[in-house]
């Protein structure tokens, strides 16, 4: 991205001078001053990529040339955290609310649907009057009213659930020529999925060019599987690493190939200047911090000293990079920014920088960074990370309380980072008083989080919204993870598992469910002798053919919350759900 711009100080003198040639001539003709166009917007964020997976960063190993660059010219934020897993990072990206707040706690088990009732930053742009798409991943609710055309987005491109060959993503998907999701409507695409994603992007730049826009670009690379095309992957395995984090590594370069593309798809366009454009990543790596698997292989990852990765409470599993650049706005030419900053910062930040009103400011557990941008002191404060990945949070679990180079971690564990930057020395012993602090920190925080505990973010169904509905396993409630059956590795060997969807009727009337052991496009035998269908309090069972592919209930609903359960009975009378079932109101 070619970057031209004056220094701060010569863009306050312009605006000086131009002032007092305004005052000048105001006696003979005015002055008319034509106000800047508003900035595009387009935050970019990746999956899986932590901290250590850029070159820029000290990674001799890894070949990102463009983000190299971008890191050059851009405001880098050294101190940034998000939560420790993806859809917890991503519904509080969106929101500037701390994701527990808003319902999100987990990846799956329906813990990762956002309440719809959250401001996203789509709405608030959107109101604003910019358009607003989003391209790639979403994992924040795949049925109405949780989809990102539902919260905002106007267009929207994305994969469903949290991953490519999870539950509800269409059955076959293996990253090269799948189907996707066009605003509610699979379509299917061919090429490789970032490449495909960034074409979108592409697109929509173009399409937009010409209106003020904010673009979501969020990838599901470099998360697993570790699909890529071999000549990605090749060159890191001759270099010595292992073939997973060769694999991993490969991805994470193609996304920097295509990085380059929309940097010089702006240029082309002469959107460079007035765009601000974000990078960032979801959490910590998920392969390139270390070798964890054991495979052969002489490269032991790099963590830019850090400790653990993705799913960690440790620096390693939250602290990520976020370079942003806006020549137009004097954002560029390199600059570190310390101090702890977070995800929830980005959109009360996002929003001032284009001069957008927030809709919700009050609800808000982020803060403006732009002040620090422009070369103010970052504010002692003190930030909070765990990792819930269970059905009801517990308090301690997997945290993190961030105050300045402070992480008191999993109650008990102090460390400090200038000294200690790997977290391997506990002081707490030394420093009693400030361990006790920052505990009655995060027990006001844990108390302000409890009233999101209970009940369900729930699935709307018999809406024309999304007309037929499909309700898929990753989206089950259970007591326990081991019930749970969120990918199609578990689907196609038949995992015995169930559990319930967390449902809210939008409208009285006939109901038609069709209960499948498959994925309704794929039409195949149920492998059952019995189905049963359960909503709230009531029980319908019936008898299946050997060759039935569906078993269909119709019964009448009144309006409001309730739970579904839809168990297959099989020939040796063991009993599992029912992994996908279709609602329509008639």
């Amino acid at each position: 991205m070619h970057l031209l711009l004056a220094t701060t100080h010569n863009a306050i003198m312009l605006r000086l001078s131009i002032v007092g040639l305004c005052l000048l001539a105001l006696g003979a003709t005015g002055c008319r001053h034509t106000p800047a166009p508003p900035p595009n917007v387009i935050l970019i964020i990746t999956d899986d990529q932590g901290y250590g997976d850029i070159g820029a960063h000290g990674n001799a190993m890894i070949r990102t040339p463009v983000l190299d660059r971008l890191h050059a010219e851009s405001v880098r934020l050294t101190d940034f955290h998000v939560d420790p897993t993806c859809s917890p990072t991503r519904s509080a990206l969106l929101t500037g609310r701390y994701s527990t707040r808003t319902g999100v706690w987990h990846t799956i088990m329906g813990r990762s649907l956002m309440r719809t009732e959250e401001v996203t930053i789509a709405e608030t742009f959107r109101e604003a009057g910019y358009r607003t798409g989003m391209v790639g991943k979403w994992h924040l609710g795949d049925n109405y009213p949780l989809r990102p055309q539902d919260q905002g987005f106007e267009e929207a491109f994305y994969h469903l659930a949290g991953g490519v060959g999870q539950g509800p993503d269409y059955f076959g998907n293996d990253y090269f020529d799948d189907t996707y999701v066009r605003n509610g409507v699979f379509e299917s695409v061919n090429g490789y999925v970032t490449d495909v994603w960034f074409n979108d992007a592409i697109g929509y730049i173009d399409r937009h060019q010409n209106d003020p826009f904010f673009l979501y670009l969020a990838t599901n690379a470099p998360h697993g599987p570790y699909f890529v095309e071999e000549r990605y992957a090749q060159p890191y395995r001759a270099a010595g690493l292992s073939d997973t984090m060769a694999r991993f590594y490969g991805m994470i370069t193609n996304i920097d190939d295509n990085m380059g593309r929309l940097l010089e798809q702006l240029d082309t366009l002469g959107l460079q200047d007035n765009t601000i454009l974000v990078f960032m990543t979801d959490n910590g790596s998920a392969e390139g911090w270390s070798n964890w698997r054991g495979e052969e292989g002489s490269f032991e990852g790099y963590n830019a000293g850090m400790r653990a990765g993705k799913g960690s409470e440790y620096d390693g599993g939250h602290r990520v990079p976020f370079f942003i650049c806006w020549p137009a706005g004097g954002l560029h030419g390199g600059q570190d920014i310390g101090g702890l900053t977070a995800h929830i910062d980005v959109l009360p930040t996002l929003a001032h920088l284009a001069d957008v009103p927030l809709l919700d400011s009050g609800a808000l557990d982020g803060i403006n960074l732009a002040p620090f941008m422009a070369g103010a002191p970052v504010p002692d404060r003190t930030l909070f990370v765990h990792s819930q990945r269970i059905p009801y949070p517990e308090k301690w679990r997997k945290s993190a309380v961030l105050s300045g180079p402070w992480r008191l971690v999993n109650q008990h564990e102090l460390y400090h980072l200038e000294d200690d930057p790997a977290q391997e020395t506990d002081v707490s012993e030394a420093f009693p008083a400030l361990a006790d602090s920052l505990r009655r920190a995060y027990g006001a925080w844990w108390g302000s989080l409890a009233p999101s505990f209970d009940g369900f973010v729930r699935i709307g169904i018999g809406s024309e919204a999304e007309k037929p509905l499909q309700l898929n396993p990753h989206d089950w409630h259970v007591e326990h993870q081991r019930q749970s059956v969120w990918n199609q590795r578990q689907v196609t060997r038949g995992m015995m598992g169930n559990g319930h969807w967390a449902v809210d009727v939008t409208r009285s009337g006939t109901y038609i469910f069709e209960l499948r052991r498959w994925p309704a496009h794929l039409d195949s035998t149920l492998e059952a002798t019995a189905a049963e269908l359960r909503i709230g309090d009531l029980t319908w069972t019936q008898e299946v053919d050997s060759d039935a592919t569906v078993a269909r209930f119709t019964q009448e609903l009144d309006a409001g919350p309730t739970e579904v359960q839809a168990t297959l009975t099989l020939a040796d009378g063991s009993k599992r759900g029912a992994y996908f079932v279709t609602v329509e109101r008639r």
